[in-house]
């Protein structure tokens, strides 16, 4: 198998299990020789005179202490060669037994490199040290084959969003060039602007999540509460639109983050909150501060009202462009979002070491929690509401 560009060819030497079965050979042979060498030495303490039988009237033909040497000699010299031929052979069978599970992994490697994500090794028998590594193969093809297929259908997703406004606005300059003068040249111009803003939403969405994936943010000590203040601060006349009261109790969390990035969060938890309510009389409950049983966490809720959710539909809402209702968005341009809202905020969470927690409330609605690690007060200890 030639190597990839740029990579230097390594030098061809023994396989692996060639050296297994020489290095059994040669732990073999040595424990021959040593044992050859200990009956050598102790022979030589045999006392040297001939041995004679105890009835004169018989002749003995007992050896001499240097004619049993000599014969140790020659039968230790037959019994390592055939420990060579035994180790060499026995080596060379046990080692490709042993190296078995390797061999299967290296296929699941290649299948992988060429895009067979799916295939698993699944080594059975007990637990060793090939079984422990075949398992943890197979959880990082299982995270592979996970994230490849989120990535498609990020792709697939994104080129579908961002092909609506266009083609929607293409529609709508056509219609105009065929009939100039039965048009409503205000509501088009309207209309196109929505469009167009709803494409720029879109992709300033995308650029905020591609640059959360490329680099991590700086952090500084800062407060969530602060930063949850501020999002409140940008939504009130969103709420008013929406009939939506708004309720907030926000006690400091200090913590170690990015304060732009921190408030954009809190900013789409608001939306989400605002635009996913009833359609009037609804209400949204924002609390931050510190965790109830981790102190060295600090906490965001959101909590919202609104029709009952699944808690399927809820395990795939931080999902790139995927909705309550799906991936269709809603015709009111007022609770309107791109889909990428819980995304970001999941971005948010991994680059600040957090961890974002959806669940579905037993009346309807749906409570998020932002979990952040927590830090070194910055502010005074104030109460919002």
């Amino acid at each position: 198998m030639n190597p990839p560009a740029g990579v230097r060819p390594r030098p061809r030497r023994l396989t692996a299990r060639m050296r297994l079965t020489l290095s059994y050979t040669l732990f073999t042979l040595a424990a021959g020789v040593l044992s050859l060498a200990v009956i050598y030495v102790a022979m030589k303490y045999v006392p040297n005179y001939p041995l004679t039988s105890s009835n004169p009237r018989y002749r003995s033909d007992a050896p001499s202490r240097q004619e049993i040497l000599d014969s140790l000699l020659r039968a230790g010299g037959f019994a390592l060669a055939l420990m060579t031929a035994v180790g060499i052979t026995g080596g060379w069978f046990i080692a490709g037994r042993v190296l078995r599970p390797l061999q299967d992994l290296t296929g699941a490697a290649r299948r992988a490199a060429d895009g067979a994500l799916e295939h698993r090794v699944a080594l059975s028998g007990p637990r060793d040290e090939f079984t422990e590594l075949s398992d943890a193969f197979d959880d990082m093809l299982e995270r592979l084959q996970r994230s490849f297929e989120a990535q498609q259908r990020f792709a697939a997703n994104a080129s579908h969003e961002l092909r609506t406004p266009l083609a929607i606005t293409r529609t709508m300059l056509q219609v105009a060039a065929a009939d100039p003068a039965g048009q409503d040249w205000g509501r088009l111009v309207t209309r196109l602007q929505d469009t167009n803003q709803r494409g720029i939403e879109i992709s300033e969405a995308l650029l905020q999540l591609a640059a959360l994936d490329q680099s991590p943010p700086e952090l500084a000590p800062t407060d969530l509460a602060t930063a949850t203040r501020e999002a409140l601060a940008t939504v009130q006349d969103e709420a008013r639109t929406h009939g939506t009261t708004v309720t907030a109790s926000l006690d400091p969390a200090p913590t170690t983050g990015n304060p732009v990035l921190l408030r954009q969060a809190a900013l789409n938890l608001l939306h989400n909150a605002l635009r996913h309510n009833h359609p009037t009389g609804g209400t949204v409950t924002v609390t931050t501060g510190p965790h109830r049983h981790r102190p060295d966490r600090v906490r965001l809720t959101v909590t919202n009202t609104g029709p009952p959710l699944a808690p399927q539909t809820v395990a795939t809402l931080t999902e790139p462009f995927l909705r309550a209702r799906g991936r269709t968005a809603t015709t009111d341009p007022t609770r309107r979002g791109h889909g990428l809202g819980l995304t970001i905020v999941t971005a948010v969470a991994t680059a600040h070491h957090g961890e974002l927690q959806l669940s579905p409330g037993p009346d309807g609605g749906l409570t998020v929690t932002l979990d952040l690690p927590g830090g070194r007060s910055v502010t005074p200890q104030t109460r919002a509401r």
